[in-house]
């Protein structure tokens, strides 16, 4: 560090690594440690983190519960692009950063810290997203990974360091702890490393926490309507339901029939490929509803100028640009398309599959069934017309052909 570390925020979980991270805080600097603990629908109670700190000597500690501004102010701004990252992820661990670096560097000119300490890895994309973010956010801020400074490079290492100076750790349940390492908030689950570090190994059915497998859902199919207004979805069936309430029920309900599960190998921005599973039953609903009803109201240039953008901005958020000028450019112009993506979808859930039933949009569909229709049009297009069309666009290819440069 470049100047004495007073006072650190740290992002604290309460679980054995940020446990010993404050506890190494507090010995290696010899500073005040400030905790903050996010619930961001994680599914898992963040309240005992409390007791936690106070044990080893913590004055002040906030626990926040931002489920709704998760979803409202970053999940469904990301999802107006249709964002999907190589093509299958829908980001539920990269768009969480953004809003955990901002309230990292909030609390930190809240009470006067120097410095802000995550948990993330030296081989993982979570110590860029949240050092890019804190830096966009307070440039001068200091950052303290300890996972890039100390040498407990071992889950055997940070047990015992805890049992050596007594941090408050139930041994016995990290002792039956999962195999995988995992990330969860009201978006998806993630899991990775343990038996997934085989590309080859399938991943084990008692793995999954949030879907039943295609093969044990129900056999008859559910039908489902989601209402949406200017792009975000607004109502289930008919019931308006507020940003986390809608994405926490279609967990539910895509989770029951088997929706959402993804194994994938990616590519991390340090550079390593990772393989890793995710369960987004909600968000891979919401993705085939979006689409559906853009399909009706979206303007055919747009959607596909849309369409083109969406992989770099994939990408910058992926990277850990949240906070870029250049997220923040495309975001205006993919915000800028959604005032007309009003209506319903109505779509049939079935053994992970999500079926799209029905679209429909009163005041905004450019579906024109007097001009599309197979019968009768009564004038509404002159068929001749294309003829022109298509001499025109032919145009540049006979000029070739006529000079003999060969297609084939």
């Amino acid at each position: 560090m470049s100047a004495k570390i007073s006072r650190v925020v740290l992002a604290y979980s309460g679980g054995l690594d940020t446990s010993v991270i404050l506890k190494w805080l507090q010995d290696k600097y010899g500073c005040e440690v400030i905790t903050f603990t996010a619930d961001l629908g994680q599914g898992e109670e963040v309240e005992p983190a409390r007791a936690k700190a106070e044990a080893m000597g913590v004055k002040q500690i906030y626990i926040e519960d931002l489920r709704e501004e998760f979803v409202r102010d970053y999940v469904f701004p990301m999802f107006r692009a249709n964002t999907l990252y190589e093509g299958e992820y829908l980001l539920g661990t990269s768009i969480a950063r953004p809003l955990i670096a901002r309230r990292l560097v909030e609390i930190a000119n809240e009470t006067g810290a120097d410095a802000i300490s995550h948990g993330a890895t030296g081989k993982g994309n979570d110590q860029v997203r949240f050092e890019l973010g804190a830096y966009a956010l307070k440039p001068g801020i200091q950052v303290i990974a300890p996972w890039r400074e100390w040498d407990l490079t071992s889950r055997e290492r940070l047990m015992a360091y805890a049992e050596q100076h007594g941090i408050p750790v139930d041994f016995a349940k990290q002792g039956k702890k999962s195999p995988y390492s995992m990330d969860a908030n009201l978006l998806h689950i993630s899991y990775e490393g343990g038996p997934l570090e085989d590309p080859w190994t399938e991943a084990e059915e008692d793995m999954w926490r949030w879907t039943v497998s295609p093969e044990q859902a129900p056999d008859e199919s559910a039908t489902i309507e989601i209402g949406f207004e200017r792009g975000d979805p607004v109502s289930l069936n008919g019931l308006p339901l507020s940003p986390g309430q809608l994405l926490a029920e279609l967990n539910r309900i895509g989770g029951e029939n088997g929706i959402g599960r993804l194994d994938l190998v990616e590519n991390r921005y340090v550079g390593m490929k990772s393989r890793g599973c995710y369960e987004t039953p909600g968000g891979t609903i919401l993705l085939r509803a979006r689409r559906a009803l853009e399909s009706l109201t979206l303007d055919r240039e747009v959607a596909h100028l849309k369409d083109e953008l969406m992989p770099r901005y994939a990408s910058l958020i992926y990277n850990g640009y949240w906070w870029s000028p250049e997220r923040r450019m495309l975001q205006a112009a993919i915000d800028q398309t959604q005032s007309v993506v009003n209506g319903s979808v109505r779509l049939r859930l079935y053994k992970g599959n999500v079926i799209v039933a029905g679209r429909r949009s009163e005041s905004d569909s450019l579906f024109d069934d007097a001009i599309v229709t197979f019968e009768e049009d009564a004038g509404a297009f002159d068929q001749k017309d294309a003829a022109g069309f298509i001499k025109l666009n032919a145009l540049r290819l006979r000029i070739a052909a006529s000079r003999n440069r060969s297609q084939v």
